[in-house]
């Protein structure tokens, strides 16, 4: 073959290969891109309008779908820094801030439950709780909160929707010095006892928890054996529930129903697959925010028809 024929063979074929690899990309996309990478665009975000719309698949508070949330720390272009990944024991001042895809700190955000941040702190043991508000320092974009931890690994869990956003879930581990030996959870039990100076409140759950369907989980609220009727409201509603997978932690988004003010408050919620979870009430009495705890193990069928039961939010 001539040399003018070899070369121009090679540049054919260089160009199918070209066009094969091209098309090949096209099918499978990119290897190792982030799935943030298409919102590049809000790493100005502080006080834009952009942002995805409503209903656009986003990781967000949609009762009904069965998925967990709060499994990462990166996720749709956001990122929780903690500004210290190791404290002490016993009362410490918990910083962190919420960082765009340009490592901007995120400054704008939408008002959920009255808050602009919902932060919960569990130990990995799930043997704890608390539902915490921090005060955002808009010089720094620093959030920062008071909370008494014991030795072990502690989940940080931050619950917030940017402005123009759906809401979003992210969540690290922080580990708190010194020696702990970890507690296993309560057998499946749906009634607890809150013990107060003002009484024994006993908080009754019920309600479908099989994995994969929509639900509504309620919680009956009575004071020393009477029905507790005056509960006052905690964030806009009367009662909050959260959930929390053994394991994983993966947290789960429940809406509270408007309702009266007790004995009995719903939830809707979907329970993702068969495991463990801790749920974790708080209402507001007489003045005071209490918390009521429960182990649930999801599993079985559906005993009803919930996905067309009416609870679609």
């Amino acid at each position: 073959m001539s040399t003018p024929l070899r070369v121009a063979a090679f540049v054919a074929a260089l160009v199918a290969a070209f066009a094969a690899a091209w098309g090949g990309g096209r099918l499978v996309g990119p290897i190792d891109t982030e799935p943030v990478a298409a919102h590049d665009d809000m790493a100005g975000h502080e006080g834009s309008d952009e942002g995805r719309a409503e209903g656009e698949g986003h990781e967000g508070h949609t009762a009904g779908v069965a998925e967990a949330a709060g499994l990462t720390a990166r996720a749709d272009g956001f990122t929780l820094a903690l500004a210290d990944r190791e404290v002490s024991a016993g009362r410490t001042r918990l910083a962190f801030r919420v960082l765009t895809s340009s490592g901007r700190p995120l400054l704008d955000y939408t008002e959920e439950h009255e808050k602009d941040l919902h932060l919960i702190v569990v130990p990995r043991d799930l043997t704890g709780f608390q539902h915490v508000h921090p005060t955002l320092d808009r010089a720094t974009g620093t959030w920062s909160v008071d909370v008494r931890l014991t030795p072990g690994v502690w989940r940080v869990i931050a619950d917030f929707t940017p402005e123009g956003w759906n809401g979003i879930t992210l969540a690290d581990d922080l580990a708190v010095a010194g020696e702990f030996e970890p507690r296993p959870l309560p057998g499946d039990d749906r009634v607890a006892t809150v013990e107060t100076d003002q009484g024994t409140y006993t908080v009754a759950l019920s309600g479908d928890t099989a994995p994969g369907a929509s639900t509504v989980l309620t919680t009956r609220i009575e004071l020393d054996g009477e029905p507790v009727t005056d509960l006052e409201p905690y964030l806009g509603a009367y009662g909050h529930l959260v959930a929390i997978r053994a394991g994983d932690l993966g947290y789960l988004h429940v809406h509270p129903e408007e309702g009266e003010p007790g004995p009995a408050i719903e939830f809707a919620t979907a329970f993702p697959e068969p495991a463990t979870y801790r749920l974790f009430l708080d209402f507001q009495h007489r003045g005071e925010v209490r918390t009521a705890a429960f182990t649930v193990e999801s599993g079985g069928t559906p005993t009803g028809d919930n996905e067309e039961g009416g609870h679609d939010h």
